[in-house]
């Protein structure tokens, strides 16, 4: 029978489907085809109104993403009936020239999915409480008609307030009121300012550029009540601290558009496609430009397959390779041959040149000092501020004192000087190139990658080379230079000089060569030389177009400063920082908000009292969730084999008490009892409140809270969380956070430190803390991990329901949200939301608050005075008290929470007053205050009548654009002529033909506006330029913020020397079998304990890397995203890992370690290397979450396998680029050095 006479049958699923389709005839008339899958209607254009009445559309608003996934991305949202139906990329960004692709259409997948969450069954759509506290708190309010005292009769009460903080987690969740839930924050807020403090309220939200304005209310109104904002680029350990090390500066980088620039690219830790997908095709068709892209990845990651080569080291193992490869740039560039421009380049814009002296520590010379002015004696010596202002050679061998250094940027005399000008000056890189130096010198240097022999594995593999450097006499020290000392490091070797060098790159005996590494990475020597090699030949011919865009991936580790730090001096000895097309571009969240002056200004409600309480995240974590019980970890045991005993008898938790005591780092709580007492206190004694401080902590009557995390008034007591999904996400150490902080059921399997192993200087209370915050509210448009464990949920508005701007690293835009439809249900934005609880603080506060005296302790800060606080980066003992010097400095707020309210819906006097002050530059916005009286009106009574109105989020909007640099070309211009006086150099050209702009929020509403070139940030878009990092520090000779004013590959601070990492070093991970008794990476044994059936376990890495589907605009918990995945928590594991323990593909397995539980299924992949698995971060613990034999608890959440970690490094404060600002410096909350051991379990789950 042939094809045209075969008979048609209908091709369903079985009779039954066949009768359910034709009874469709009775519903719609037509006729419908033999095989029943076609309809056929008839009567002209009714035939498709089907389809035309799907995609019509009543409007199509403009608006963006509120999400940390780095796009901003414009969409049109189209609207029907007053419903979201669809959104579709916007297609009008301004053009970025004729010489590269455009950025449109920027979007993804993730994004043109989005509007699905906006009727979605897990949307919030009305205000939740907790059953418990629900009924616990309608009691007391019977019994105590004022809410404050309803709510503390139930939070002091041990009984009611266990009972409602032991039902978290565990359902009962019910719809309240918007005025109940009000009411019971507001209460919550007032009782705890009231009892124990402002600074025992804190805050949680990051990424203020993903939506500037519902980050801002809800911080102004924490600030206005002296409450905590918690830092978050360092708690995600997206933060790398290398760069405030080497930059001064925090993850200033290129644009996406800057990619297409390079000549040669190394994605390293970064997987472009899956994390920044808008962007990725800059990289993709920059190859058909003859860009040479190299991936650096443990796993075959998806950005791979676009790589010309794949480089894969073992897990941890990247600073040995970046290492290497600057072994072979150090030998070939400088030593074989000098290469002209990145001589230059190192002379001009680097330490490099500097001196540094050399000390005695035994029998051995170390790496000590940079040489100052105040060394020199004579005239140099009495010069303002001569500690803080290096020495160079010139070509003489006389010492010269460069403008530049730290030491000439705030001191009057020095006005004009501070810039990066030589003049005549020709400085020696190394002291071998001045004809009379003779002598030579070797130093000690340490090492840490040795395997740790049988009789002293609890050191580690710690070891010292010895490798000469030239040396002279320079005021009587003995100095060499930091380019003398970093070929030393790498082990580049020169004729004449002492010491152990290795014979070649083949030689692996010693530190720096090709094979070295090779031995601890797996990277085949010849591809390390290869890559190096490529590199530096690129950046040379192409002007410095050689670019290493890192992420995550390696800066998520415990070491990832010194890791970050051997990237960088491959990008600074190449001369590539600051040319466009090279330099590092670190990307891991959108950090960049554009219009910073005007945001911070509202956010911190700079314009009615300073300083803000801005803390460290990962510090307040540590401590609220008693996670120092269980750490232990003894400083010392990450020191120096030439450490000189600072850290001895201290655990890396005693280090944090010192750096807050030295006023280095933040703490809030800060004292032991409430500060607002502290000042009633003073003013009864007659005292100021600063000096009664002093005082009282000199005379033992009071401490610093974190010396006492555990006791009951140090207990942070009220915690919001918006625009975050902290238990879902970021919260490492689930575990802890359940237990300590809530008080819920947690799986928690280890024990806390025995005697011997607890801090020296925090008491140990033998009982340790449960339940310790009284109210968890939580504000978000969807049901998350945190939601399920809050008492109060907020129906939040989504990011098409709101007015509200964005920015981000990638592309020069501001973009502006606006509602395509009103909140639907009961949601609110976050800025209504923080609006209406103000409003009801400032009722309550009529009766219990009024005004008060408050007092800040504010840290040492970045780009000021206060970074020449600890001359030399000497940390010495024994000093008195001193405000501002050697603590923190103290400064009293007066705080009238009676009109809290209007005060946060008003712009205050402050700003008029003290200007606006961002990175040491003071703004005066004059004429902006008075358009802004025009723009936003005045209040018309009351005390603050005459003021600019803040009372809606369009009115914010206008504020942030009018105050910031980057939108508004008179302050750009205003900013770089101070610049200009103090650097001398001719700056302000680069906005002056902007000088007239101003963007306005309805300019941004109606297409992206690209930003003016402002000194809020480094780069410059003049003349359409793409922008890149530090290009006005290198073509306007404007000093970086650090101590030499160039950047660093030399840190001189006691505290770096102690850790061994004065220069760029590799370290390996963390050695959790050292350090905690884990097993050993790649054991087997036979599994043990609770549920184990003598199953075979293996121990491997664990990471935690980010996911594609699961966070930012697409979560991994709506039916799509179900039904392409395995529908739960899954760990990627490799086949010789799964063979070792026999599972297959899919089939259940249960993680452990001393943190937690986690029970997944097994995706077996040949993409995984052999050791390690993944646990892709952010699927929250609601769907497919089976009960675990180890616990008998559910399953975790991937955050219950990690703990926090602190590194010394990370907590130093008060010493030039090393001094604390927020979200610029602090501890990270890394968490991939973690182990863990897998076995198979039974496959029968229950839930």
């Amino acid at each position: 029978m042939s094809p045209e006479t075969q008979p048609q049958r209908p091709t369903t699923d079985g009779p039954l489907a066949d009768a359910l389709l034709t009874m469709g005839r009775f519903l719609r008339r037509g006729k419908t085809s033999e095989d029943l899958r076609s309809l056929f209607l008839e009567g002209g254009r009714s035939g498709d109104v089907f389809y035309r009445d799907r995609w019509a559309h009543d409007k199509v608003v403009r608006s963006t993403h509120g999400v940390n996934c780095t796009g901003s991305c414009s969409w049109k949202v189209y609207v029907k009936d007053g419903i979201i139906t669809w959104e579709t990329q916007q297609t009008d960004y301004p053009s970025v020239g004729p010489d590269s692709p455009e950025y449109e259409p920027r979007g993804c997948p993730r994004g043109a999915a989005f509007s699905w969450y906006t009727y979605s069954p897990t949307r919030v759509r009305y205000p939740y409480i907790r059953d418990t506290l629900q009924t616990l708190y309608r009691e007391a309010k019977a019994a105590h008609p004022d809410p404050v005292d309803a709510w503390a009769s139930i939070v002091n009460d041990p009984e009611k307030s266990r009972a409602y903080k032991s039902s978290r987690g565990k359902g009962g969740l019910v719809r309240t009121t918007w005025d109940e839930a009000l009411e019971i924050a507001a209460a919550a807020h007032v009782h705890t300012i009231k009892a124990f403090g402002p600074d025992r309220i804190a805050g949680f939200s990051p990424i203020p550029a993903m939506s500037m304005v519902s980050h801002g209310a809800g911080a102004r109104f924490l600030n206005l009540v002296g409450g905590t904002l918690l830092s978050f680029y360092d708690w995600y350990a997206d933060l790398p601290v290398a760069s405030p090390q080497v930059f001064g500066d925090q993850t200033d980088v290129p644009e996406s558009a800057d990619w297409w620039n390079a000549g040669y690219l190394i994605m390293w830790g970064s997987n472009v496609p899956v994390t920044r997908t808008p962007d990725a095709h800059f990289m993709t068709e920059a190859r058909y430009r003859g860009q040479k892209v190299i991936t650096v990845s443990p796993d075959y990651t998806d950005n791979t397959k676009f790589a010309d080569e794949w480089v894969a080291p073992h897990p941890g193992t990247d600073a040995a390779l970046a290492m290497a490869m600057g072994h072979v740039i150090l030998t070939e560039h400088f030593v074989q041959k000098r290469t002209e421009r990145f001589q230059d380049y190192m002379l001009r814009f680097t330490d490099a040149p500097f001196l540094v002296t050399l000390e005695t520590h035994g029998d051995d010379l170390v790496p000590g000092k940079f040489l100052t002015a105040s060394d020199l004696g004579g005239a140099e010596a009495s010069a303002a501020r001569a500690e803080f202002k290096t020495v160079l050679l010139d070509q003489a061998g006389n010492p010269v004192v460069p403008g530049g250094s730290l030491g000439y940027r705030f001191t009057p005399e020095d006005e004009g000087n501070w810039n990066l000008d030589l003049g005549d000056v020709v400085p020696p890189l190394s002291l071998a190139d001045l004809a009379d130096t003779t002598e030579s010198a070797e130093v000690a240097l340490p090492r840490f990658d040795l395997a740790p022999d049988a009789t002293s594995e609890h050191v580690g593999g710690t070891g010292v080379v010895r490798r000469g450097v030239p040396v002279r006499r320079v005021a009587g020290k003995l100095v060499t230079t930091v380019f003398d000392l970093m070929l030393a490091q790498y082990g580049v070797a020169r004729e004449g000089l002492p010491g152990q060098w290795p014979t070649g790159y083949d030689d692996p005996s010693t530190p720096g060569t090709p094979a070295w590494q090779e031995e601890l990475t797996s990277v085949p020597s010849e591809q390390a030389i290869r890559i190096g090699r490529e590199f530096a030949d690129n950046a040379d011919r192409s002007g410095g177009r050689s670019m290493i865009l890192m992420g995550a991936g390696t800066n998520h580790w415990f070491h990832s400063d010194t890791i970050y730090r051997t990237f960088l001096a491959l990008t600074t000895m190449t001369g590539c920082q600051g040319i466009n097309g090279g330099g590092w571009a670190h990307y891991v969240g959108q950090e960049k908000v554009r219009p910073i002056t005007g945001y911070a200004q509202y956010a911190t409600a700079g314009d009615w009292n300073r300083p803000p309480r801005q803390m460290i995240g990962t510090a307040f974590w540590y401590l609220s969730t008693s996670q120092w019980r269980y750490d232990g970890l003894p400083a010392d045991q990450l020191a120096s084999p030439l450490a000189r005993g600072l850290f001895a008898d201290r655990t890396t938790a005693d280090c944090l008490v010192e750096s807050v005591k030295r006023g280095w780092m933040p703490s809030y709580p800060t004292f032991s009892r409430n500060p607002l007492d502290l000042c009633d206190e003073a003013e009864a004694a007659g005292k100021e409140p600063a000096q009664h401080i002093v005082d009282s902590l000199t005379d033992g009557s009071l401490h610093y809270a974190c010396e006492d995390p555990d006791a009951p008034e140090n207990f942070p007591r009220v915690i919001s969380v918006w625009r975050a999904n902290i238990l879902g996400s970021s919260g490492k150490g689930n575990e802890y956070f359940l237990k300590h902080l809530l008080g819920a059921d947690s799986a928690i399997r280890t024990t806390e430190s025995p005697e011997g192993a607890r801090p020296r200087d925090i008491v140990w209370r033998d009982e340790a803390a449960v339940g310790k915050v009284d109210l968890l509210m939580t504000a978000d448009f969807r049901m998350t991990s945190t939601t399920l464990f809050s008492d109060l949920v907020f129906p939040a508005a989504t990011w098409y329901e709101k007015y509200d701007l964005s920015s981000t690293d990638m592309h020069p835009f501001i973009h502006a949200f606006t509602p395509a439809i009103n909140p639907p249900w009961q949601t609110r934005t976050d800025y209504d939301l923080f609006g209406s609880l103000a409003e009801r603080v400032s009722e309550y506060s009529r009766t219990h608050l009024g005004t008060r005296r408050d007092i800040v302790a504010s840290p040492l800060q970045h780009d000021s005075a206060d970074a020449m606080a600890t001359p030399h980066g000497h940390v010495r003992d024994g000093l008195p008290l001193v405000p501002g010097e050697t603590m923190a400095k103290l400064i009293v707020i007066d705080r009238d929470y009676a009109n809290l309210y209007e005060r946060w819906k008003t712009l205050g006097p402050l700003t008029s007053k003290l200007g606006m002050t961002t990175k040491g530059i003071t703004y005066t916005p004059d004429q902006e205050i008075e358009y802004l009286k025009h723009m936003n009106g005045t209040v018309t009574s009351g005390p603050y009548a005459g003021s600019v109105r803040l009372d809606t989020d369009k009115r914010v909007c206008e504020m942030i654009l009018a105050f910031s640099g980057t939108s508004n070309g008179r302050l750009a211009v205003q900013g770089f002529r101070q610049l200009e006086k103090r650097t001398g150099q001719r700056i302000a050209q680069l906005a002056e033909d902007h000088e007239g702009s101003h963007i306005t929020f309805q300019d941004v509403q109606v297409q992206p506006r690209s930003v003016i070139t402002s000194p809020e940030w480094s780069g410059s878009e003049h003349g359409g330029r793409r922008y890149t990092a530090f290009a006005i520090n290198v073509d306007h000779l404007k000093p970086w913020h650090t101590l030499t004013g160039r950047q660093h590959f030399y840190l001189d601070h006691d505290w770096m020397e102690e850790l061994g990492e004065n220069l760029p070093v590799y370290r390996p991970p963390l050695d959790m079998h050292r350090l905690y008794g884990d097993d050993q990476v790649g054991s087997t044994r036979t599994a043990s304990g609770p549920g184990a059936n003598g199953q075979t376990e293996v121990t491997v890495r664990y990471l935690t890397p980010h996911s594609k589907w699961s966070i930012h605009s697409e979560y991994q918990d709506n039916l799509f995203m179900l039904s392409l995945s395995r529908g739960g928590p899954t760990i990627w594991m490799s086949p010789q890992d799964a063979d070792k323990i026999g599972v297959r593909d899919n089939e259940w397995i249960e993680s452990y370690n001393r943190n937690g539980v986690v029970v997944a299924r097994a995706i077996v992949s040949h993409r995984m290397p052999e050791g390690t698995v993944y646990m892709y971060h952010a699927k929250d613990r609601t769907i497919d979450v089976p009960i675990a034999e180890t616990s008998g608890m559910r399953g975790g959440i991937h955050n219950s396998l990690t703990r926090i970690l602190l590194k010394p490094s990370h907590i130093i404060g008060g010493y030039a680029q090393l001094t604390w600002a927020f979200n610029y410096l602090g501890p990270t909350g890394n968490q991939r050095d973690e182990i863990t051991s897998i076995r198979r379990r039974n496959q029968e789950v229950e839930y």
